[in-house]
């Protein structure tokens, strides 16, 4: 297996088992064969087939026995004379029995193909940065301008394509944590960017529409009808590309950006967050003075309702800021177009009025740095302080002389207060080159997190590898 501080010739001797087939894939297998590729095919091969180390497929070798409990055993202990290192330190009991399952069982003809394999063309992931114990993967790569995702409880990932004008839906049938059959559920849209489950049913929001797919689960693969909700919003090409998030109150939430840099229009739809029941009925203001919202998320605990808002642009490098804001009741006011990122008057539309008469930001994100889809994490996975924290995707920036954002940020709370902003996921931009721009964030079944990105045109998941238990001795 895989490690830098290793002498490479020590490092990589696997020696292990007397093939045996076994026929079909043991339960774990799957799961192991993506530990093989996060740790081992540096060394042995993206399809065992060998490199700095030994072959792993079809040789005999007299290190232990072809059983499950000999392999393991000798991953988690490593060899005597230190070159297999002992991985019980850095891979759960669970996690090396998958392992020890994937090497028992023959490869397929065509090879393994693992994510992340030498093979792949994922190299750059290599140079993300995440913090200890975290790892990066693609999840799909065949989702072309993937914008927003929504999560069903069974696991099926659908996601928006904006420039594709088609809604996607991701299946992980092998159980690798990965997607390896990709649906087309709807196409023919005019810009879809948001997608959401309430009821049973799939919700579309497009750039003047909003439709409905009933009893999902079970007609996604059948190009399902489609009803239309509502269909009278703005058409604007400025910002008028629009999300949808069902609430905790069962409703639909759905912005109205400005349809401009900078414009007053509060006296039309624009500038603001609306919300209405499924039906597309009592459709009402939930927020005002928002110039572009293209995230939403509700607190797990208190239920209240948070959101990004990109600034304006065209007022320099630095400023204004990209905010995150809390709004735990309907009617509040956030400013625009008269104050720009909570602090900063707006040079054509100030007169009169005062930054200290609308709701200040819960945080400043940054100048330019295109925050959009955002999630508060629910999950077991991670360790227990990212629990109800909230992460937010970074599109970055577009007209800054130097470029920023393009990652996923890290905001902490206290109660309702954001007491830091941390980098959690990067590596989107290396050196100058752009690797991917995050759209949204999503959170699958088991707990690890999907990012889409519709540069690259991925999907890219995120898990955590908790460290095993102390022994008793070291407790």
């Amino acid at each position: 297996m895989a490690a830098k501080r290793w002498p490479l010739a020590a490092a990589c001797w696997f020696g292990l088992i007397s093939w045996v087939l076994l026929g079909a894939m043991p339960a774990h297998a799957g799961e192991g064969a993506g530990i093989y590729a996060q740790h081992c095919m540096q060394c042995h091969g993206p399809n065992r087939e060998g490199g700095i180390g030994p072959n792993l497929t079809g040789a005999r070798w007299n290190k232990v026995e072809a059983r499950k409990d000999s392999l393991a055993g000798f991953i988690a202990q490593g060899s005597s004379d230190g070159r297999m290192p002992g991985w019980s330190k850095r891979l759960t009991p669970k996690q090396i029995g998958a392992v020890a399952d994937y090497l028992l069982t023959p490869p397929s003809k065509g090879g393994d193909q693992v994510l992340g394999s030498t093979s792949d063309p994922y190299p750059e992931l290599k140079n993300f940065r995440l913090p200890v114990g975290f790892s990066i993967a693609v999840y799909s790569d065949k989702v072309p301008s993937a914008r927003g995702m929504a999560v069903a409880d069974s696991g099926i990932v659908y996601v928006a394509s904006r420039t594709e004008g088609k809604v996607f839906a991701l299946i992980d049938g092998s159980g690798r944590h990965a997607a390896d059959k990709v649906v087309t559920v709807a196409s023919g849209l005019d810009s879809p960017i948001g997608v959401t489950l309430l009821n049973g049913s799939l919700f579309v929001s497009e750039r003047f529409r909003v439709s409905r797919f009933d009893d999902i689960a079970n007609t996604y693969d059948k190009m399902p009808l489609m009803h239309v909700v509502k269909d009278d919003f703005p058409k604007d090409a400025w910002h008028g590309e629009k999300i949808i998030k069902a609430g905790p109150d069962g409703k639909l939430y759905i912005p109205i950006g400005a349809p401009c840099n900078s414009c007053n229009r509060e006296q039309e739809l624009h500038s603001k967050i609306h919300r209405m029941n499924p039906d597309g009925s009592q459709f009402e203001v939930y927020a005002r003075g928002v110039r572009n919202s293209v995230g939403f998320a509700w607190h797990p605990l208190t239920q209240e309702f948070w959101f990004t808002d990109n600034g304006r642009d065209m007022l320099g490098d630095n400023m204004p800021s990209d905010k995150l804001n809390h709004a735990p009741k309907p009617g509040m006011h956030f400013g625009f177009p008269y104050c720009q990122g909570g602090v900063v008057p707006d040079p054509e539309f100030q007169a009169g009025r005062s930054c200290s008469e609308f709701t200040e930001p819960a945080a400043k994100l940054g100048p330019h740095v295109a925050s959009l889809g955002l999630h508060f994490y629910t999950g077991q996975q991670f360790p227990a302080q990212y629990r109800n924290q909230l992460f937010i995707a970074e599109h970055g920036s577009w007209n800054r002389s130097q470029k920023i954002g393009y990652r996923v940020a890290l905001i902490t709370l206290y109660g309702d207060k954001v007491v830091s902003d941390t980098v959690f996921v990067d590596g989107f931009l290396q050196g100058d080159k752009v690797i991917g721009r995050p759209v949204d964030v999503a959170q699958l079944p088991d707990g690890s997190l999907l990012i889409s990105d519709d540069f690259a045109g991925r999907v890219y998941r995120v898990s955590h590898a908790a460290p095993p238990p102390a022994s008793p001795a070291t407790q």
